[in-house]
């Protein structure tokens, strides 16, 4: 698959009504966004079964139905989290064992409306665990599947037809060595941006393997758009998660200020701050392509211009020097 540098994020389209909701989301509105990326030249969207307890990928089955085979784009899905319907509210559930897969892959291929998904992705590591950042000692490794069990898995979808490549999302570079032991890892997706830059080895690991590095939140979920400020933060509705995470409360100060340190870069361009942003994670090696999610049509073209922004290298040394300066994020700062 040839994909563009940058692909559509479908996460906040899933809408509200469960753990890690964006807020409320107008379907119409999602669709008219995906069409927009799509008139904008990208050719891929990534979702996962999670994103709305399912809702998010039946918006994009609708968003690409009648689309012909010129136009319709690559569809990547993920598996691995599980949830109640009886308690949507309820942090899904880490599930990888071989009959919740084949459930899951079957439920994905119907809501999106395929015969086959193009990028099958095991979402997080099986730990025995809920998906609850806050409570990292709720893991029970003797609920877990082996990592070689799930990825085994995998591979038999693509031999069944299926799927038709496979991926890990935020999985180490120990993992990794695993499963391409048993298979090809065919992408990785990490997290990576300029607030969240700990998966420089993940990637050197995808470029020395052949395998695709597609990083998600380029953009940290909104903080480096430049829209951001304190007060949007403090109304955000109670119900978006970003809320109560670090990043937009006790280190706000710092990824602000580091945004600001971007307009220059980005007035020099003649583009926004956005598109900085997702340019920077673009010249790292071993990325492929950068996840980049949008809720209107406006917001698209607020970011489209980082598929093809070329940062130069006072660009590079101005990013690095905002690194040091406003303390922002975590890893390493350059190359």
């Amino acid at each position: 698959m040839r994909i563009s540098r940058i692909g559509f994020g479908a996460w906040a389209i899933g809408g509200a009504g469960w753990r890690y909701t964006w807020g409320a989301q107008d379907d119409a509105e999602s669709i008219a966004t995906i069409r927009r990326a799509l008139e904008s030249g990208v050719n891929w969207i990534d979702t996962a079964a999670v994103y709305g307890l399912g809702h998010s990928e039946e918006v994009v089955g609708k968003a690409i139905a009648g689309l012909s085979d010129a136009d319709r784009p690559y569809v990547f899905t993920k598996a691995g989290l599980v949830w109640d319907d009886n308690d949507r509210a309820a942090a899904p559930k880490r599930i990888m064992a071989a009959d919740s897969v084949r459930r899951e892959v079957e439920d994905s291929l119907r809501r999106l409306d395929v015969e086959r998904i193009d990028l099958y992705q095991v979402h997080w590591p099986d730990t025995g665990a809920s998906l609850d950042f806050a409570d990292p000692d709720g893991v029970d490794p003797a609920l877990a599947t082996p990592l070689e069990q799930y990825w085994q898995t995998m591979a038999d979808l693509v031999q069944e037809g299926k799927v038709r490549a496979i991926g890990l999302s935020n999985h180490d570079v120990p993992q990794l060595e695993i499963a391409e032991s048993i298979a090809h890892v065919d992408a990785i997706q990490p997290q990576f941006s300029l607030i969240k830059r700990q998966s420089a080895d993940e990637l050197a690991w995808a470029a020395a393997h052949h395998t695709g590095g597609i990083i998600y939140q380029p953009q940290h979920s909104g903080l480096l758009t430049g829209a951001f400020s304190a007060e949007r933060v403090a109304n955000l509705p109670d119900d978006d998660w970003r809320k109560t995470f670090p990043e937009f409360t006790t280190e706000l100060e710092a990824n602000l200020a580091l945004v600001e340190a971007l307009r220059p870069i980005a007035a020099a361009h003649r583009t926004t701050v956005s598109a900085v942003a997702i340019a920077w994670t673009l010249t790292w090696p071993g990325v492929t392509g950068a996840i980049v999610g949008a809720r209107s049509p406006e917001q698209v073209d607020g970011w489209i211009d980082g598929a093809a922004l070329e940062l130069t290298p006072a660009d590079l040394d101005a990013i690095a020097d905002a690194l040091r300066t406003t303390g922002a994020g975590e890893g390493p700062i350059g190359r």
